[in-house]
């Protein structure tokens, strides 16, 4: 064989060897063509992904805020519910001893409070109330 016929002969083979790669070559474009496709879709999601991210931390910031303050609601009412508590048991305390005053009252022949204590001056009613008035304030501001 002369050196023609090999030259001819590789260059054919060549030629055989892009051709047969040439669809190989147009699926691979296609399969990166897609894979960018793909990647700006994977981007616009991670984008929208970061805003959501963002949303949910700006979220929680103002929920911590507000249970913050919904506590602090709270302890606010507790501590008036605790001294309207105390202003509660110190009247039901003064009721009680005033209705067994009634009651000793009534049992002893209708003599009315004086009768419990001989000697004892009773407490004018417009001071008992005032007393009454000084120990809720006091207690409100305790």
């Amino acid at each position: 064989m002369s050196m023609a016929m090999m030259e001819w002969l590789l260059e054919a083979a060549l030629v055989l060897g892009i051709v047969a790669a040439l669809p190989a070559a147009l699926r691979l474009e296609r399969a990166l063509s897609g894979l960018n496709k793909d990647r700006s879709a994977v981007m616009d999601s991670v984008r929208g992904f970061t805003e959501a991210t963002k949303q949910a931390e700006a979220s929680i910031v103002r929920l911590r805020a507000t249970a913050d303050s919904a506590s602090r609601s709270v302890a606010e009412q507790v501590q008036a519910a605790t001294a309207l508590r105390d202003d509660l048991r110190f009247l039901t305390e003064r009721a009680g001893v005033a209705a067994d005053r009634l009651d000793s009252g009534l049992r002893g022949g209708g003599r009315g409070p004086a009768a419990e204590a001989p000697g004892a001056t009773p407490v004018p009613r417009a001071r008992a109330e005032q007393e009454l008035l000084r120990a809720i304030s006091r207690s409100r501001s305790a």
